[in-house]
């Protein structure tokens, strides 16, 4: 009977994931098919992609698909209508050889009004064939963040660096040289990490500079300094080629002009084309969810746990399931994620503690262990500081709180344990009544726990007289009356 029902469920899980196979695939389908007649030969096409928020995994796949989508269909142009805080090196790094490499030119457009294009951003721009923003707009601050807390602006080359060096000369007599002295080789490796992360960004974005032939001090200083500045200032550094209100001026204003393409000068003929928008599909918006450091993280735990539900139980098939499921996913977008894997095993450990303190309670000590590994793991799990790239404190608070929840009550559960009287086992039998089969001086026999038991006796007993159990003598119990008087009138 339980092997029918697992085999029902198996073939109820088939039919499903079938069904959404079929149904992915007719999305796809009907996703290809374009509007209206926008391929026609007749037409020519300008893509607009939108990248907004924080750019990551889930970014890097929509803009690559896409760029491979222009080529494929022939497009004249790419835009890229970009309004983001920043994001993770290793996917900005990926779209910008995605378009340096791209066949069809690329105009990174800083849009609409209010929006900007903040540290990686800033580089996306500085790579893109035509680089726009729209009045209202800044560009800037792609300093990288320091991950081991390190200021990046406290170098000797920038104001404030200077500003300190300087601060400390007044104290260079006396005190300030010992301190000095102290504090140097404290800093001295944040300080060099720092400085390899900051050079290279400075020489990749003087790169991108010099190949667009756009303004390569400011770009430097972007970086050291954190510089930003409006469009307008943009426009006039030459850190842009021009500000456009929307993206139909953008058209108008970068027809006729020469772009490198794959080492070759095209003049862009942008007047009429016809701007079509291209959406994320399933797999990006999948991609987007999973690679979220909060809901991968979530993934992790559910996995876990349901592995472990599995193990105590098992044959109840769901929770190994969806645990496993779970687990594989949250893999994947760790694998995708600038992960920590010292707080990946502060995490892995804290829940093995956890385990132990249910397995084995030892009053708290393994649990509460267990919820600190774990909340120090999460914290410190995602390996930057990016905006939107962090797990967020309020799920790893309530996390901690329920955990220190089940801890108090597996610890309350183990003290009321011990406190109850024995009801098994040969230390219950010590101070159990009873009733003689029979009199007896020495050895004898009696009922106790309606099962009958060998019995020395501790003083005369007479046959259905009340005994109590004093201890045990191997297999035999050893039993006095419960009356004093009876025990007078059996001497008599």
């Amino acid at each position: 009977m339980h092997a029918g029902g697992a085999d029902g469920i198996r073939k109820a899980a088939g039919i499903l994931l079938l069904l959404m196979l079929m149904m992915l695939w007719a999305r796809e389908a009907f996703a290809q098919e374009p509007e209206g007649s926008a391929d026609s030969p007749a037409e020519r096409l300008a893509l607009v992609l939108d990248v907004q928020g924080p750019i990551g995994p889930a970014t890097r796949d929509f803009v690559s698909r896409s760029l491979e989508t222009a080529a494929e269909r022939d497009a004249a142009l790419v835009i890229i209508r970009m309004d983001t805080p920043g994001g993770l090196d290793a996917s900005t790094r990926d779209i910008i050889k995605d378009i340096l490499n791209s066949s069809v030119p690329v105009a990174t457009w800083v849009g609409p009004a209010g929006a900007r294009a903040a540290s990686a951003g800033t580089y996306i721009l500085y790579a893109s064939h035509i680089a726009a923003m729209s009045p209202a707009t800044n560009v800037g601050a792609a300093t990288p963040v320091a991950i081991i807390g390190a200021t990046p602006g406290q170098d000797k080359d920038t104001p404030a660096g200077k500003g300190k060096k300087k601060h400390d000369g007044a104290a260079e007599e006396g005190e300030g040289d010992e301190e000095e002295e102290n504090v140097a080789p404290a800093a001295a490796a944040g300080d060099a990490m720092m400085k390899k992360a900051v050079n290279d960004s400075v020489a990749y974005i003087r790169g991108l500079a010099e190949k667009r032939g756009r303004n390569a001090d400011w770009a430097e200083r972007a970086v050291r300094e954190a510089d930003s500045i409006t469009s307008e200032k943009a426009l006039e550094l030459g850190v842009i080629d021009l500000i456009a209100a929307n993206i139909g001026d953008l058209l108008e204003q970068a027809d006729g002009r020469i772009v490198e393409v794959n080492d070759r000068d095209i003049t862009l003929d942008t007047s009429g084309l016809v701007t079509e928008r291209l959406e994320p599909d399933w797999r990006n918006e999948l991609l987007a969810v999973i690679t979220s450091p909060t809901i991968a993280y979530m993934l992790l735990l559910i996995g876990i746990y349901g592995l472990i539900l599995e193990g105590y139980n098992p044959g109840a098939i769901l929770p190994g399931v969806v645990g496993a499921i779970c687990l594989l996913l949250a893999l994947y977008a760790f694998q995708m994620l600038p992960v920590n894997y010292a707080g990946l095993g502060l995490i892995v450990l804290g829940i093995i503690l956890m385990i132990a303190e249910v397995m084995s309670p030892s009053f708290g000590a393994l649990g509460f262990g267990g919820i600190i590994a774990m909340v120090v793991g999460s914290i410190i799990l995602i390996d930057t500081d990016v905006p939107g790239y962090a797990v967020s404190r309020s799920l790893i608070g309530a996390i901690a709180v329920a955990g220190s929840l089940g801890m108090m009550a597996i610890v309350w559960i183990a003290v009321r344990a011990r406190q109850r009287p024995v009801v098994s086992g040969r230390e219950e039998l010590v101070g159990a009544a009873g009733v003689a089969m029979e009199s007896f001086d020495s050895d004898g026999h009696v009922y106790v726990h309606s099962e009958r038991w060998n019995a020395i006796a501790e003083a005369p007993v007479r046959e259905d007289q009340a005994v109590v159990v004093t201890g045990l003598d191997g297999l035999k119990l050893r039993v006095r009356p419960v009356s004093p008087e009876s025990q007078e009138q059996e001497d008599v």
